[in-house]
């Protein structure tokens, strides 16, 4: 192996790290965020808010790393196929990581309101997003397009659940209308829940791109890529 591909492997090796490493750390913000929400602990979501600064840090660290591997060592084939995986599974991570935000600011407001019972299994729909980022995450550690596949699959059922979300706050206003703002809030949280779940399948989508070179976002479907 040459002294160039060596480096390389070096690099991407470094990159793979870095990539699973957010990946981590978002994940658990987004725990913790619905935990904050869920408990009413202000403190808690203050945290998840703070560390968010970290994380787009970390981000546009990520991003730097990619275009300097493309810029020094132009890769070719699978090589490019990662960076590009990654670069876009990095965007998508950090979008989850602003949601968990958006959660901890609802969490916030809720901490300051009287208590509503929650009209809805928040903390299951939630457990079901955080197993479909786990899984997004595994599936590209392990290059395996069958587990990314049912992650892509599993969105339908977190969809689901926010559109039941509604209901349920629908009817939860009417029973009891001067609670309507903290109803309101919880609403806005399932709908986070909901889009994390859409980055995570995005990050399942970007894997099957990475061992196929198939494209299915938006329901497209190419040939494999040639680099």
């Amino acid at each position: 192996m040459s002294r160039h591909a060596i480096h390389l492997e070096k690099a991407i090796d470094e990159l793979k790290r870095l990539i699973l490493s957010l990946g981590t750390d978002v994940e658990e913000s987004a725990r913790l965020a619905v935990q904050s929400l869920t408990q009413r602990d202000s403190d808690l979501a203050k945290r998840v808010i703070e560390a968010d600064y970290e994380i787009d840090q970390r981000e546009v660290y990520v991003e730097e790393e990619c275009l300097k591997i493309l810029a020094l060592h132009q890769p070719v084939a699978n090589d490019l196929r990662l960076i590009i995986a990654i670069l876009k599974i990095n965007n998508d991570l950090e979008r989850i990581g602003d949601l968990s935000v958006n959660i901890a600011e609802r969490a916030v407001y809720l901490s300051t309101e009287a208590k509503v019972e929650l009209p809805f299994d928040l903390q299951n729909m939630a457990k079901k997003v955080r197993s479909m980022l786990k899984r997004s995450l595994d599936s590209l550690v392990n290059r395996d397009e069958k587990l990314a596949r049912k992650v892509c699959e599993d969105d339908d059922a977190v969809d689901d659940l926010n559109r039941e979300m509604y209901g349920c706050v629908a009817q939860a206003i009417k029973k009891d209308s001067n609670n309507l703002n903290s109803y309101i809030q919880l609403l806005s949280a399932s709908r986070y829940l909901e889009r994390m779940a859409d980055h995570a399948t995005n990050i399942a989508e970007d894997v099957i791109y990475l061992v196929t070179g198939e494209i299915i976002r938006h329901g497209s479907k190419t040939e494999e890529a040639e680099f």
